[in-house]
């Protein structure tokens, strides 16, 4: 019985295993961008800037559509907004797949957007 705690004494502290490097508890999450050729569906456009911190991506509304990113078409049924840049613009930010909060100035922006008005046109521009 002593040679069998013994031996699982030894295995719990495991002297052989390699340390593993101290992280705290909270870590960083990394900062990317966002990624505007992925958007797509229900989306609810913030204009509160106390709720800024919860939203996904912040936005500039782009009044020229040589300059947007993202070339949007306003959906008004959201089992049609099934691909890039087409978005269902909802009322309520509980329902909605993506949160943007919108911006007056554009170098804060994630990306900037456009809306067209023919649906063919809607999507990502390549860069």
């Amino acid at each position: 019985m002593l040679p069998t705690l013994l031996l699982s004494g030894l295995l719990a502290l495991n002297p052989f295993a390699v340390p593993q490097p101290r992280v705290p508890l909270a870590a960083a999450a990394a900062v990317g961008s966002v990624d505007p050729c992925r958007l797509y569906g229900t989306v609810f456009l913030e204009t509160d800037p106390r709720r800024k911190g919860q939203c996904f991506g912040v936005v500039y509304q782009e009044p020229d559509e040589a300059f947007a990113d993202l070339l949007v078409y306003s959906e008004t049924n959201k089992l049609f907004a099934d691909k890039v840049g087409l978005w269902y613009l909802t009322d309520s930010r509980d329902f909605a797949d993506y949160v943007l909060f919108v911006t007056d100035n554009r170098n804060l922006a994630d990306f900037s957007f456009h809306y067209t008005k023919v649906r063919g046109h809607a999507g990502c521009r390549k860069q």
